[in-house]
């Protein structure tokens, strides 16, 4: 079988298995396919849903932050507040001596 032969195969046999409503595994079964091309060819023609970053999803506040308010309360009661845009690297200092 070539390669674009072998392609289109898959491409129909993923569109069927979408189609079924059966687990991957199970559809594999009944057709006689091989689970782990069956799951490749699966990742090959997953479309992702945000193309520009797979794997991470978007976050929106949705409350403004005032980073001026932002205070940290350590385990052994220490309280760092005032924290802020221009002196968070003071914070990882001050962490890395604790």
């Amino acid at each position: 079988m070539k390669s674009q032969q072998r392609a289109d195969y898959w491409r129909e046999q993923i569109t069927l298995w979408q189609a079924s409503g059966l687990s991957g595994q199970i559809f594999c079964q009944q057709h006689q396919l091989t689970y782990h091309q069956f799951v490749y060819w699966r990742q090959k023609y997953r479309m992702p849903e945000d193309p520009l970053s797979p794997g991470f999803a978007k976050v929106t506040a949705t409350v403004p932050v005032n980073s001026a308010e932002l205070t940290l309360s350590l385990p052994n009661g220490l309280v760092i507040t005032g924290l802020n845009d221009s002196n968070v690297t003071l914070l990882g200092a001050i962490l890395r001596q604790l």
